[in-house]
């Protein structure tokens, strides 16, 4: 069992107490996380980078997600949350860095999974290659960038859409394999619409 203890909260946002990460999610309460979308200003215009989970998730396996992204434990702050993008990603990023869109509430709930966050939503302007990344493999198995324009377009058309990525998943014997494929709603984390027109608002609100 993962002792990992989260802060709890109500539908408020008042903190009520604290549990264990797995009494969190079986009885669908209220916690936070930390969420870091990498973008990037190309010649084409603006990009943003998805990771692919790694197929050790317990959770979504192997299904498309945010840049970088975790939970926050009881005794740590917002601050802290940076930490997910050394551990997950290997770049080094500094909070002060980082452009605030706010907290976005939201839930996912499958069977016996109940995700109920409050995420604390960053956005980072990416000045690495993809050679530069180094990936934490039990949590991460590629990285791939999309047009923001693409990635907007996309999550408005809904399911029957599809969104072109480009960049690389590590195969099991640590040898990085290129991607450049179109994807579908299938293979995204099934986050609520809502949240992702949130952040789309948020990024276009920064690079008018």
């Amino acid at each position: 069992m993962n002792e990992e203890l989260l802060a709890t909260f109500d539908e408020q946002g008042n903190r009520t107490g604290a549990a264990p990460r797995d009494e969190v999610h079986r009885r669908g309460l209220w916690h936070e996380t930390f969420h870091c979308w990498f973008v990037r200003m190309d010649v084409s215009g603006l990009m943003i980078y998805l990771q692919l989970r790694s197929l050790q998730k317990r959770d979504y396996a192997g299904l498309l997600d945010i840049t970088a992204a975790g939970h926050l434990l009881a005794d740590e702050t917002v601050r802290d949350g940076v930490r997910e993008v050394q551990e997950e990603l290997g770049i080094a990023v500094a909070f002060d860095g980082l452009k605030p869109l706010g907290v976005i509430p939201y839930q996912m709930d499958t069977a016996g999974f109940i995700d109920r966050e409050r995420a604390h939503v960053f956005v980072y302007e990416n000045r690495y290659a993809l050679s530069e990344f180094t990936l934490q493999q039990e949590e991460v198995a590629g990285i791939v960038q999309a047009r923001f324009a693409d990635l907007r377009s996309f999550i408005i058309n809904g399911a029957s859409s599809k969104l072109h990525v480009e960049g690389f998943r590590v195969a099991d014997n640590g040898e990085r394999i290129m991607l450049d494929e179109q994807v579908d709603f299938t293979q995204f984390v099934p986050h609520e619409r809502e949240y992702y027109m949130r952040v789309i608002e948020g990024i276009e609100a920064l690079y008018r």
